[in-house]
């Protein structure tokens, strides 16, 4: 059995004798590569994109399954999105092994139990019509693998992202996303090139569902929440922006409806009678 492309020797040797300068450009060197290897997968990112679309249009979920860094950076993406772009926390759901106690602190072998991803998306009674994608820099990690392959037995879309080709986690994935970016800096550690090849492919993802959900304008966040100060003065710009109000006009407009998106339409339809 060929060694994983993720747990082969790393092209540098001797590290712990390396300068601080040298570490860094070292790593900024292999870091470099990572953005050229998503490039090359945008085909896999762009056809999961285009199968999720439809169904969450209908009113499906996406679900991010992962363990260790990849279930954080999952875990992460999901919970960005509500602030974001307005849409609730139950839209895109993070789902990591051992729970959120895994956020911080690792859980013993909870990444090795293939039962219980499917056991843990049960607690979100899924539907034919949510999304499963699997993360796992390996592509067989025990828990994320069951958890897809469940997934897809009970008819959910399924997708995966994954540093290695021909993994058990693609191939019990409909959409498998292969980010190659060769052997770590650190001999195995996944959460450096393979764990930024992640957090690429997952911004891609989430983003270009939500502009194409229709939670952005122009370039806008029209729909975030307006959860601190530098949210609120951003929304009172767009304000000022779009209608041609002054400061404290949009400031009041803001704060009375809520969101930028509401009072825009809010505004537009009063000119428009």
């Amino acid at each position: 059995m060929n060694l994983k492309i993720t747990e082969q020797e790393s092209h540098f040797k001797h590290l712990e004798q390396m300068s601080v300068a040298e570490l860094l450009t070292h790593i900024n060197e292999e870091d470099a590569g990572v953005a050229h290897a998503v490039k090359l997968a945008l085909p896999q990112i762009q056809a999961l994109v285009e199968a999720v679309e439809p169904r969450m249009k209908q009113g499906g979920r996406l679900f991010y399954v992962g363990a260790g860094t990849s279930g954080r950076l999952g875990v992460l993406d999901a919970s960005e999105l509500p602030t974001t772009f307005g849409v609730p926390d139950s839209l895109v759901v993070g789902i990591i092994a051992g729970g959120d106690k895994a956020l911080r602190h690792a859980v013993e072998k909870a990444e090795d139990d293939a039962a219980q991803g499917w056991h843990d998306l049960m607690a979100y009674s899924p539907t034919p019509l949510d999304t499963v994608v699997g993360i796992a820099a390996s592509g067989t990690t025990p828990y994320v693998v069951g958890a897809v392959s469940q997934a897809r037995s009970n008819s959910l879309l399924t997708g995966c992202i994954t540093s290695n080709p021909n993994t058990p986690l693609a191939a019990v994935s409909h959409y498998p996303i292969e980010t190659i970016v060769g052997p770590e800096f650190v001999t195995g550690s996944s959460r450096m090139k393979s764990g930024t090849a992640q957090k690429m492919v997952l911004n891609m993802i989430s983003t270009s569902l939500m502009i194409r959900l229709g939670r952005v304008r122009d370039n806008r966040m029209v729909n975030m929440q307006l959860t601190n100060t530098k949210l609120i003065e951003r929304g009172i710009r767009m304000l000022q922006d779009y209608l041609g109000l002054d400061y404290d006009q949009a400031r009041q407009l803001l704060l009375k409806y809520g969101s930028v998106n509401d009072a825009l339409k809010l505004v537009c339809s009063k000119r428009n009678k």
